[in-house]
């Protein structure tokens, strides 16, 4: 018998079963693995999920933020605005496309870009936020006449004043990475209300083309393709993205109640807002020694993500001391549909005495 200190509280784990394991099981009968019936399926589902015109799904969530950027058709050189502190993919992918990413630091209680530290120049072109972990970024104090990317890669089913993540930009990119409210194992996509953007994405994600009924190929492009049964698994979670949300939502009622008298600061959404739930990220003091006393407890933690100063590519763009601050201070606990109360119990219980011993 497993002990309860040697028995694992999982960091993630998808919600998935006999639904998509149906689902897979008829795109192997039909043979038609890939850029079949099931990805339009999916991206249909998707964009009405959005509210918007168009989803197109592409190879992973990086692969969407590189598809959403080369669309733009930004020249080298042009500068796009990204917060200090989020996943390095929402940076590479503009050094990738020979632009220069401008880190803006963070509002270190919502995690998400400042937007009362924009600074727009003669080369600005775009700003890249991202809605972290969830949580909807306040878009309307953004400035006018710049496009706005949604990364909103943890923050399907969220809404900031009423409006879906997803819809607030020219474009938004999704990630369906195991971590993720919706899965597919890896897989990605872009939504937009534009025809002329959408139709870009789906030329790039294909070498090129729009499909393979054209002996030309009217432009260069890339293979981001999705298959059929990344769709397949995809798309019966979508079907059911209300109820998953409302389950993680649950959950992080639970934490809240429980861990609510502790030194530790909670995440939240704006009043009025709906957070997305991708993870549930706390902020405490000593993260590093926290984090591997529960690790050692069999509690899977992780960090919040990164303050990309910190990161070798980075390093010349100055100091920013509210993505710093979250970086050395946040923390991700288990946090998935499938966690039991005694489970939440235990992570709670965990904290307490790890934070009330120092």
């Amino acid at each position: 018998m497993v002990s309860r200190e040697t028995d694992r509280v999982r960091l993630a784990k998808p919600d998935v079963g006999a639904d998509e394991l149906a689902a897979v099981a008829e795109v192997l009968e039909t043979g038609m693995l890939t850029m079949g019936p099931r990805v339009a399926e999916f991206e249909e589902e998707l964009a009405r999920a959005c509210g918007t015109r168009h989803a197109v799904a592409v190879a992973n969530g990086t692969a969407a933020l590189h598809v959403a950027v080369l669309a733009l058709g930004l020249q080298p050189g042009d500068e796009v605005i990204v917060p200090a502190y989020t996943f390095p993919a929402t940076g590479n992918v503009l050094l990738l496309s020979g632009l220069k990413p401008v880190l803006v630091d963070v509002d270190p209680e919502t995690m998400n870009l400042d937007p009362a530290q924009l600074k727009i120049g003669p080369r600005t072109k775009a700003i890249l936020g991202v809605h972290l972990f969830g949580r909807p970024m306040r878009v309307e104090e953004l400035p006018d006449g710049v496009p706005f990317l949604e990364d909103a890669a943890g923050a399907l089913g969220a809404r900031r004043r009423g409006r879906p993540c997803g819809s607030l930009g020219v474009e938004a990119c999704f990630s369906f990475h195991p971590r993720k409210i919706v899965t597919t194992g890896e897989g990605g996509a872009v939504t937009t209300d534009s025809d002329r953007l959408a139709e870009l994405a789906r030329r790039l994600r294909n070498h090129g083309w729009r499909d393979l009924a054209s002996a030309d190929m009217p432009a260069a492009g890339l293979n981001y393709r999705l298959s059929d049964l990344l769709c397949a698994i995809g798309t019966p979670q979508l079907r059911r993205l209300d109820e998953l949300l409302a389950a993680r939502t649950r959950i992080a009622a639970g934490y809240a109640e429980r861990l609510r008298d502790l030194p530790v600061t909670l995440p939240a959404a704006d009043e009025g807002d709906v957070h997305g739930w991708q993870a549930y990220v706390i902020q405490v003091d000593r993260r590093d020694d926290i984090l591997a006393a529960l690790r050692g407890q069999g509690i899977e933690a992780q960090i919040g993500t990164f303050a990309l100063h910190l990161l070798a590519p980075y390093r010349d763009q100055g100091f920013c001391p509210g993505a710093e601050r979250a970086f050395e201070r946040s923390l991700a606990l288990p946090f998935h549909t499938q966690l039991t109360e005694s489970e939440l119990d235990r992570v709670a219980e965990a904290l307490d005495k790890l934070v009330s011993d120092h």
